[in-house]
């Protein structure tokens, strides 16, 4: 018998299966295209285990109050075709076994306090910035939920002074994910982020923006550790300036540990939300 682990984003579902001590047996990325299609495909993966239970962080917003008609779905996603899509239903259809139901960045900060950059800590925020921006937050070693989950990459953020770029959020324009997600370096240089000079003045207002959020965090749910993944982040001199716009920012009101230990780098790099995703998993077969 095996658990099973799902990471759904909008690109791709990365599917796992682990063994007791949640050693991955076999991992798979299948490709995000239509929900029948990828469904199926997902479906056809683990359909050759046994499964114990199934743990699966999906891209959002998601339904996640078991008491409403829209438990499990997938809500007002951009993302083609996706809106309002049972997933977890769906899966739930194949498979009679307990299923734990969360978003991709909540499971990996999960994966993170448990396994990774947060281990031996009760609370973490784990920020992704990529393509869009989103946050997942264990707090007391609970995943944090209320009406809703959070939504902490669509915060409103002060404009850096430099800036005037409208903002690619969908939604918002210029909120944090419209200000700081990947595509907003590109749209304003015409180059894309891992290809920019680190010389470059996006980066500072990137920082900035990063930064403001951080301690936007820190002032409202004084977590342990964050820690920082996504494909933007993976630059050291990012990391570094994220790090004094923070410092500049709090301006000494609130104390936080030592700054090269409070704010960090991912240590399980794009396996985050999978590892999470199947710690859930077993302990929902408990």
């Amino acid at each position: 018998m095996y658990y099973g682990g799902i990471e759904a984003g909008g690109t791709k579902m990365v599917c796992a299966v682990a063994d007791e001590e949640l050693t991955i047996v076999e991992q798979l990325a299948i490709p995000t295209t239509t929900p029948e299609e990828t469904i199926a495909q997902i479906i056809a993966f683990f359909d050759r285990y046994s499964l114990k239970a199934m743990g699966v962080g999906s891209f959002g917003p998601i339904g996640i109050d078991p008491a409403k008609e829209n438990y499990g779905h997938i809500l007002a996603t951009p993302k083609e075709g996706w809106a309002n899509v049972d997933f977890l239903g769906n899966l739930k259809q194949h498979y009679s076994v307990p299923f734990a139901w969360t978003t991709d960045v909540n499971a990996a900060a999960y994966g993170e306090l448990k396994l990774g950059a947060a281990q031996g800590k009760k609370s973490c925020v784990y920020l992704t910035v990529g393509t869009g921006i989103g946050a997942g937050v264990v707090l007391d070693g609970k995943i944090f939920q209320g009406n809703a989950h959070p939504e902490m990459g669509h915060i409103r953020v002060k404009r850096h002074a430099s800036d005037d770029y409208e903002g690619t959020c969908p939604y918002h324009g210029d909120c944090l994910e419209g200000l700081a997600a990947g595509p907003s370096l590109e749209h304003r240089t015409g180059t894309k982020g891992q290809e920019l000079n680190q010389n470059h003045l996006i980066w500072d207002i990137q920082a900035y923006y990063i930064a403001q959020a951080l301690v936007n965090y820190t002032l409202t749910l004084a977590p342990e550790k964050i820690i920082l993944g996504g494909g933007v982040m993976n630059q050291d001199h990012l990391l570094q300036k994220v790090r004094r716009q923070f410092i500049d920012q709090m301006a000494g009101y609130m104390e936080t540990p030592e700054i090269d230990d409070y704010i960090v780098r991912w240590a399980l790099p794009n396996q985050s939300g999978i590892i999470g995703s199947l710690l859930l998993g077993k302990e929902a077969a408990r």
